[in-house]
């Protein structure tokens, strides 16, 4: 398999990384899962990627632009996991924004973040006090970031995420993420996890939704139907 072939994904233990990894293997990609852990190795090589140790949060743009070159696409699924606001800075907002910039010099054009629904105007309605702030502001930036970039880019936007199965159908929101100019209700703005993993590998191997955001839910519109 050509390095051509190769896909590149940040935050390889989280778990729609390790759900995405098996899905771009089965089509026709190879797949590096970056790990700031060593002992997760086992766990991604399972999941049939090839575990790379990094350290996002400290890897500068030259290093990431090196691991990148070469790549089909980055993916950008890592994240701190809340309760650290200065380390979901330096996660999910610099080492995102870094990795941006490296794609980029790394002439790999197609990018994929992992967002959520509601961050293009959770900005303007959280409470700068409140715990979820610095999670928005980090998430937020990155995507503006990503936008304002060159890059073949797909911002994903999910709703609440669920270890439920994917059915392979979703249901596609607005940038606030209302449904048809409703609000859905809170148990159906929720999105599986192997869904998402599903998206990825759609977007990446069907070219689709090129330099556009897909905010989504659980829903029963085919992925082929509606991300194209």
């Amino acid at each position: 398999m050509s390095d051509a072939d190769r896909v590149v994904i940040l935050g390889g233990h989280g778990k729609i990384a390790l759900m995405a990894a098996p899905k771009l293997k089965e089509a026709g990609y190879s797949v590096d899962s970056v790990i700031r852990n060593p002992d997760q190795t086992a766990d991604v090589e399972a999941a049939g990627a090839n575990a790379v140790v990094l350290d996002i949060e400290s890897a500068d743009t030259d290093k990431l632009a090196e691991l990148f070159t070469g790549a089909k696409a980055v993916v950008f699924s890592a994240g701190a996991g809340g309760g650290n606001p200065e380390r979901t800075r330096a996660v999910d907002f610099e080492a995102a924004k870094r990795s941006i910039d490296a794609s980029a010099k790394a002439g790999v054009d197609r990018y994929v973040i992992v967002s959520y629904a509601t961050a293009g105007i959770d900005l303007d309605r959280v409470d700068p006090d409140n715990s979820f702030y610095p999670y928005v502001e980090a998430k937020h930036g990155a995507d503006e970031h990503l936008r304002a970039s060159s890059l073949d880019y797909t911002v994903l936007g999910p709703g609440g995420l669920t270890l439920e199965p994917s059915k392979g159908a979703l249901t596609l929101a607005d940038a606030s993420g209302d449904v048809e100019g409703q609000t859905p209700s809170d148990d159906t703005r929720v999105t599986s996890r192997e869904l998402v993993a599903d998206v990825i590998t759609h977007v990446i191997s069907q070219k689709a939704a090129v330099r556009e955001t897909v905010n989504f839910y659980d829903g029963d519109t085919p992925i082929a139907e509606a991300v194209k």
